[in-house]
């Protein structure tokens, strides 16, 4: 409990989709959309990658609990499916937290415009078909992200990590629509640097 009461001092906690959005429907990508998904895929309605985004499947998710619950049934999560489902499961927001804990890996140091456009680079793998279709699979492929290799992934992760996190889920893109990002100073990797650069912010160059 205590855990918990610091949590929420910190602002590290995730709200129901309730709290933060009267309507849900295909087409919306945020947070919010995240949190829906992984409740549910807990309940068993939704088996497919986290993506934050409000697509045909989530739709249909959407739907056969709307059925199950004796809801309307037109796919659109508005405050009465909300409502029912922030019921039946927490809103754990581990997919958030998972991002959080990345962006902090290996942007800490940077700005907060920095920190949005590493977030943002995992978004656009998710949506490039490029990549794996999930954020944790994104996150978690091999080879991908040093913070993962060398275990700095682990470290708790800040309040302005999260709230880098949230802005790249709402849409942000600092980087218009980078897929890769390296240090200059410090990289090794010749294909990296071959790749034309699309901006540059802090130490970082993005690449698609």
């Amino acid at each position: 409990m205590l855990l918990g009461t610091c949590a929420m001092a910190l602002g590290l906690t995730v709200a129901a989709p309730s709290a933060g959005a009267q309507k849900l429907e295909q087409g919306v990508r945020s947070e919010h959309v995240l949190q829906l998904q992984e409740q549910l895929s807990s309940l068993g309605y939704f088996d497919a990658g986290m993506t934050g985004y409000y697509g045909s499947i989530t739709k249909s998710a959407v739907r056969e609990f709307q059925q199950a619950q004796g809801l309307s049934a037109d796919g659109v999560a508005g405050p009465k499916t909300l409502n029912r489902l922030n019921h039946k499961v927490k809103a754990e927001g581990n997919t958030l937290r998972q991002l959080a804990k990345l962006i902090h890996g290996e942007a800490r140091g940077e700005s907060f415009e920095g920190q949005v456009a590493v977030g943002a680079v995992v978004l656009n793998r998710v949506h490039s078909g490029e990549f794996p279709s999930s954020i944790p699979k994104v996150i978690f492929q091999k080879g991908q992200f040093t913070a993962v290799d060398d275990g700095q992934f682990n470290q708790k992760p800040t309040a302005t990590s999260y709230k880098a996190a949230r802005k790249a889920l709402n849409g942000a893109d600092p980087t218009h629509g980078a897929l890769y990002y390296y240090n200059p100073k410090i990289a090794t990797s010749l294909w990296s640097k071959s790749r034309p650069t699309l901006l540059t912010i802090g130490q970082h160059d993005f690449t698609r």
